[in-house]
């Protein structure tokens, strides 16, 4: 889009949204043109609380489905506008009810907790719903003894086993294809290239693990690698005295930290980690939708009201 153009769409959409008093939530794996016109840009938990406590009746949601579905159960009373319905996800799509319902049987005694990357129906078969900020808090409120489910990222959960020290966590084999994708292998070519230069690293990428296990061993030397959440890097980066960082996640969220953090430098781990999904959501679709109205989100109201408990414990314990 010429540069012209999406001023003026820009233009459009701010003046839209205010006549008819919507609020734009944009994860920050969004393209920085929708992240210009949101109100607000977070992770998935920071817009989730957004979504309780905003004072407008409709909620248009730069992000995956998802998302838009936990907004829904979270404001029932609200409308929910997603741009693109299609807009779907990896992760959320590698476990299905039925296949968690069978695992539950299997294990009768756990207490289930599932990642907010998950459907609706997924979500109303939890005890607990978490995110990557939250998914190491979550754990520790469970009674030692008691058995945990967790799904469905594979890496969050050995991450969060890691760090809790749980041994009686079983954990599903899904995975976030955009984050898998970022290897230990990336992260070791930057280690060794990049001396001077902080590292910061999602839970859901597939370095993780053994990166855990070299930072305990002090194989880096004075390198800093930091394992946080998409709000935890935002914040950690800000406050951090390094300049250089290399950021192991979707790439999306490299022009916040650079508009936030105008005399540092950003380097991704991989400048293949990007979410086709994410990227769905256009300037034109915001504003076809704004316009419009359309693309409306709902849950039903059995899933929902099952749904809002494990949402509503994440945001208690959060």
């Amino acid at each position: 889009m010429l540069v012209q153009q999406s001023s003026k769409l820009k233009e459009e959409i701010l003046r839209l949204k205010k006549e008819k008093d919507v609020v734009i939530l944009a994860h920050n794996y969004q393209i920085p043109d929708v992240q210009d016109v949101a109100d607000f840009t977070g992770d998935s938990l920071g817009l989730s609380r957004q979504a309780a406590t905003v004072p407008q009746k409709t909620i248009l949601f730069c992000g995956v489905n998802f998302m838009a579905e936990t907004a829904a159960i979270i404001s029932p009373q609200k409308k929910v506008l997603l741009p693109d319905l299609e807009a779907g996800c990896s992760l959320s799509d590698s476990i299905t009810v039925s296949e968690l319902r069978n695992w539950k049987k299997q294990h009768p005694e756990a207490i289930t907790v599932g990642y907010v990357n998950t459907t609706a129906e997924i979500k109303a078969e939890l005890d607990y719903c978490c995110t990557s900020s939250n998914a190491v808090n979550i754990v520790k409120s469970i009674p030692e003894d008691k058995d945990i489910l967790f799904l469905p990222d594979m890496f969050l959960g050995s991450y969060v086993a890691k760090m809790t020290g749980r041994k009686n966590m079983h954990i599903w084999a899904g995975e976030c294809h955009v984050h898998a994708g970022i290897t230990p292998e990336d992260i070791t070519k930057k280690l060794e290239s990049m001396k001077d230069t902080e590292f910061v690293i999602h839970p859901e990428c597939s370095c993780t693990t053994p990166m855990m296990y070299d930072v305990a061993n002090g194989s880096f030397d004075n390198q800093k690698v930091s394992i946080l959440s998409t709000e935890g890097m935002l914040n950690h980066v800000h406050k951090s005295n390094a300049k250089n960082f290399v950021v192991a996640t979707e790439t999306g969220i490299l022009y916040r930290m650079r508009k936030d953090n105008p005399g540092k430098t950003f380097i991704p781990a991989s400048e293949k980690a990007e979410c086709q999904y994410m990227k769905m959501i256009t300037l034109e679709k915001v504003y076809d939708t704004l316009v419009n109205e359309k693309n409306v989100v709902t849950v039903p109201k059995e899933i929902a009201d099952k749904a809002r408990l494990a949402i509503d414990r994440m945001l208690a314990i959060s």
